[in-house]
C-alpha cells in the first residue's frame, strides 16, 4: 500500500528525490510555520512528517493525527516535539546528529572570534567613512589565545568546539550532567568541573546542552554575575537556555564584556535590549548553515522516514 508523507516546510531538491515515486508526498514549499489547526488540517491521513523545528509538534496534534508514524524532524534538536506524547501514541521521533557536527563547532567558534576582536564593530567602523588614519587604540579586543574555554554541554558539538581549541592553546573546562570517560578528557585536555567552577574561571563560555526544563535559564543572573567581567558567553545552542533580560543587564552593565548568540528565547523575535548594543555579536539561527551541511541534514531525516515507514528501524531515533 502507497505511503503518504508530509513535508510541512521547504526541503532541497535532492532530499525529496529519495522518497519513492509511489508514495504520496504533500508539499509545503515555505519557510513561514503553519499554524496548529492548518497542520493538523495537513497531516490528516498521513503517515509521516517531515517537519523543522518551527512546527511544534505537541500531545494535541499527535492525537489529532492517529495514522501518523514518524515525524523526522530536520535538526539535532527535537525541543518543538512532544517527545514523551509520541512514544505513548507510537510514534517514532528521529533528530539529523552528527551531520552538523562540525558545521555548527565551527560557528559557534567564528561566534568566539568575533565577539572576542569586535570584528562586527570593525566592519560598521570601516564601512562608515570614519576611519581616517591608524589609532592605537581602535577597538580593542580580548586575546583568545592561551585563555580558558569553558565548554557548558560535552556532547557531539560541545567536544568538537573543544577539539578545535587545542589549536589555541586553551585550557579547557567543560561541565556536563553526565561525566565523559577519562579517555575523551584525555583526548580533548579537558577537564571537569562543577558549573560554578567553570563560570568563575572561564574566559569564554560556549552553551552546547539540549533544550530541557533543567537547562532552561540555565544561565541566569546567577551565573552572569558569576562570570568574570572581561568573559564572554557564546550561545549557538537553543536560545531559552540564556536568560536574554539577564544577559541584557549583564552587557549594559559589564557583569560580563560581551557575547555571540545564533539562538534566541523567542525566535525570531530578539529581546529588544540586545539590538542596540555593540558588545554582542546576532545571527539569525545559522550555526549549521552551510550548503553541504543543511543538505546532509535534510536527506538525513528524509532517510529516517522512509526507514519507519518501510518497517525497518530508525536511522537515528531520538531515544
Amino acid at each position: 500500500m502507497s505511503k503518504s508523507v508530509f513535508i510541512s516546510n521547504v526541503l532541497p531538491d535532492e532530499a525529496r528525490r529519495l522518497i519513492p515515486r509511489e508514495w504520496r508526498v504533500e508539499y509545503n514549499e515555505s519557510d513561514a510555520p503553519l499554524s496548529q489547526l492548518e497542520l493538523i488540517r495537513r497531516l490528516q491521513g498521513k503517515d509521516g512528517l517531515i517537519c523543522h523545528i518551527i512546527s511544534p509538534i505537541d500531545d494535541e496534534v499527535l492525537a489529532a493525527c492517529p495514522g501518523l508514524k514518524v515525524v523526522a524532524n530536520v535538526a539535532v534538536g527535537f525541543n518543538n516535539i512532544d517527545v514523551a506524547a509520541a512514544g505513548r501514541r507510537g510514534v517514532v521521533v528521529t533528530n539529523t546528529p552528527d551531520v552538523l557536527t562540525e558545521t555548527t563547532a565551527d560557528f559557534a567558534w567564528t561566534m568566539l572570534m568575533a565577539a572576542a576582536r569586535r570584528v562586527v564593530e570593525a566592519d560598521h567602523y570601516a564601512r562608515s567613512g570614519e576611519w581616517n588614519s591608524w589609532k592605537w587604540d581602535l577597538l580593542w579586543g580580548a586575546d583568545v589565545y592561551g585563555k580558558t574555554l569553558g565548554v557548558l554541554g560535552f556532547g557531539r558539538i560541545g567536544r568538537a568546539v573543544a577539539r578545535r581549541a587545542s589549536g589555541f592553546s586553551m585550557r579547557i573546562l567543560y561541565h556536563d550532567a553526565v561525566r565523559a570517560e577519562a579517555s575523551a578528557e584525555r583526548e580533548l585536555s579537558a577537564t571537569f568541573a562543577p558549573k560554578e567552577t567553570l563560570l568563575a574561571e572561564a574566559d569564554f563560555v560556549t552553551v552546547h546542552t539540549n533544550l530541557t526544563a533543567e537547562t532552561r535559564h540555565l544561565i541566569d543572573e546567577a551565573a552572569l554575575r558569576r562570570m568574570k567581567k572581561t568573559a564572554i558567553l557564546v550561545n549557538a545552542a537553543r536560545g531559552p537556555i540564556v536568560d536574554e533580560a539577564a544577559l541584557v543587564r549583564a552587557l549594559r552593565e559589564g557583569w560580563i564584556a560581551g557575547a555571540g548568540l545564533d539562538v534566541f528565547e523567542e525566535e525570531p523575535t530578539i529581546h529588544p535590549g540586545l539590538v542596540p548594543l555593540k558588545n554582542v555579536v546576532l545571527a539569525p539561527h545559522i550555526a549549521s548553515a552551510s550548503h553541504g551541511t543543511r543538505i546532509e541534514m535534510a536527506m538525513l531525516a528524509v532517510r529516517n522516514c522512509i526507514a519507519v515507514l518501510e518497517g525497518k528501524p530508525a536511522l537515528t531515533p531520538v531515544r
